[in-house]
This record gives C-alpha cells, structure tokens and sequence, in this order.
C-alpha cells in the first residue's frame, strides 16, 4: 500500500495556486511556472543529501550532492530536474529525489519543499 499524500497544507496551496502556476492554461504552462518559481527562488549552488532512490537516478539513499542549478528547461516538462556534478560531468536528478541540507536558506528550502508536496499530493502536469 502506498504513502498518504500529506494533508493540505492552506498557506502551500495559496503559494502554488497564486504564486506558481498562476496563469497557467494546461499542463505545459504549470511545468513552465514550476520551473521559473525554483530557478528564482533556490539559491545555487546548494548541497543536499538524496532522501529516495530512482531507478532513473544514479543517487542512492543518504548520498550528499551539491545541485548547480535547474536542469534546461526542455528537461523539465514532465518533472522537475535538478543538476549536479557526478563522476567529471553535469547529470540532470530528480529534484524530488534531494532535500536540502540544514545549511541551506530558507527560501530554498520552502521552494524544494513546494515541490515535494506537489509531488506527493499526487498532482501532475
């Protein structure tokens, strides 16, 4: 049996609704909302530590990454990506996969945080 998506959350709600995907008509706008919302709001670089494995990530529970910055936007229509360095090049992981370390402001920490609730009230693009 799966998670329960966390309670509605009223002040996340208000954000994501009248902050994040605003004006958005369809899915590719609401992806496009998310995206800008974090590349302005998370301060890069940042370090954070991954809290779940993914098939599509190379990142294992508990590993620590220092993310760059978004992903190119053409990455991001789906889901949102995240780059960090592994292993001499940049790889796009699943910014649901990481949660900021404790050093990290609290701005962007809100902003991932954002994210992780959208993703785990189940909602989609």
């Amino acid at each position: 049996m799966g998670k329960r998506p966390p309670e509605k959350d009223p002040d996340r709600e208000n954000r994501i609704h009248d902050e994040i995907i605003v004006d958005a008509n369809g899915p590719e706008e609401q992806a496009m909302g998310w995206y800008y919302y974090l590349q302005d709001t998370i301060q890069f670089p940042f370090t954070a530590r991954c809290i779940a494995e993914r098939a599509i990530s190379v990142l294992r529970q508990g590993d620590e990454v220092e993310i760059l910055g978004m992903a190119p936007e053409s990455k991001c229509e789906r889901e949102m990506f995240a780059e960090t360095r592994w292993e001499r090049r940049n790889l796009a992981i699943p910014l649901s996969q990481v949660e900021p370390t404790s050093e990290t402001d609290s701005a962007s920490c809100q902003a991932v945080a954002d994210w992780h609730y959208w993703i785990a009230r189940g909602y989609t693009f």
